[in-house]
């Protein structure tokens, strides 16, 4: 079919060909002429192909030297620019402000990308990401099934679910199907009082120990024993048999306000 280099399974790479996928993903970011797009392992580019017709620019950051070398052959296009650099280092100050990220990404990248982009100093407007589809769900669950990574990506972004693509599109197939993941950043600060950090300090406490309650996980990811624990889910107006995936956003803002004011040197 083509000479392009094959997926290397330790960099978990799946290519996506299928026309109709990758412009449903492009659809998704709702480009503008002004745009300035960061892509995120772009591989043979197949996906960068129908970038660079929409954005003012594409910036392709990839990770494996085969594609970095040759993606500026393959996609020949003024308005493109290919970094070879792990996404992690990259500086994302350099963009644009108000960038775009599109991208299909190695499953196991995902937590740690958004984590990086979230709590970047210049964060995306919105991020359009094709992933497993398993942690797309996870990513945009509600209370009930929250988990660490969506109260994260939800304290900055409002995230949506997109298409869903079958395993059997890719080359190689992957084990489980993908989906596509849409972020928009929040337009205003969810508590503008509060920092974002001290929130998730206290949510990473929160989710410290799994399946427990909101009184032990939390009397040991803060370190303080369960009688203070018990007395700051009161001020938060929190059950301490509540678990950490049934609570709100702003129920996690209420403990966080809780904590500082019954500890105002903890570290958050």
């Amino acid at each position: 079919m083509t000479d392009q280099p094959y997926a290397k399974k330790s960099l978990g790479q799946h290519w996506l060909n299928d026309p109709a996928t990758l412009e449903a993903i492009v659809d998704e970011a709702d480009l503008q002429p002004s745009d300035v797009v960061l892509e995120i392992g772009p591989g043979p580019g197949a996906l960068t192909k129908y970038l660079v017709k929409q954005a003012r620019e594409v910036v392709a950051v990839e990770f494996d030297e085969r594609f970095a070398k040759s993606l500026a052959q393959t996609v020949a296009a003024d308005n493109l620019q290919v970094v070879h650099q792990d996404i992690l280092k990259f500086d994302l100050t350099s963009l644009a402000p108000g960038y775009k990220v599109v991208a299909n990404i190695p499953y196991y990248l995902t937590s740690n990308l958004l984590r990086v982009l979230s709590e970047s100093a210049n964060p995306p407007a919105t991020i359009i990401l094709l992933i497993q589809k398993e942690v797309a769900e996870r990513v945009a669950a509600k209370p009930g099934q929250m988990s660490l990574l969506s109260v994260s990506v939800q304290l900055y972004y409002q995230p949506r679910l997109g298409v869903k693509v079958p395993a059997l599109l890719f080359s190689p197939p992957p084990k489980v199907d993908s989906q596509v993941l849409v972020l928009q950043k929040r337009e205003e600060a969810l508590f503008p009082t509060t920092s974002l950090q001290a929130i998730l300090t206290v949510v990473r406490a929160g989710f410290s120990a799994r399946r427990k309650t909101l009184l032990n996980s939390l009397s040991g990811g803060l370190r303080l024993d369960k009688p203070a624990v018990t007395q700051i889910l009161a001020a938060a107006g929190l059950d301490p048999s509540k678990r950490p995936q049934e609570l709100t956003l702003a129920e996690w803002h209420q403990l966080t306000l809780a904590v500082q004011q019954h500890s105002p040197t903890l570290n958050t």
